[in-house]
């Protein structure tokens, strides 16, 4: 079943969170990932408007994605994105059908 990991991210230090985005597509197709949604235009249907920076990466299961998550490959990344940023991050179960 495929899994998805969003990220909501307020970027504080757009030149450092750079060295963040210039890092991670390597880590995520190490895991088998493939970005869905990565930035781009974003508009409000309901609800509070959104004006962060959304991303969303598919990998094949809930455990291929913990393990691109948990990797050093990509903890060596988080570390840059919590310097350069504020947000969330989901692990979500997809849906197949």
């Amino acid at each position: 079943m495929p899994a998805y990991v969003i990220a909501r991210v307020n970027i504080t230090s757009p030149e450092r969170y750079a060295d963040y985005r210039a890092l991670t597509p390597d880590a995520v197709a190490a895991f088998g990932g493939s970005f869905v949604v990565r930035g781009g235009a974003v508009e409000t249907l309901e609800g509070p408007e959104e004006t962060r920076r959304v991303v969303v990466i598919r990998f094949d299961s809930m455990e291929k994605a913990r393990q691109f998550y948990n990797s050093a490959q990509y903890q060596a990344a988080v570390k840059i994105r919590q310097e350069a940023s504020e947000g969330e991050l989901i692990l979500v179960e997809g849906h197949e059908g």
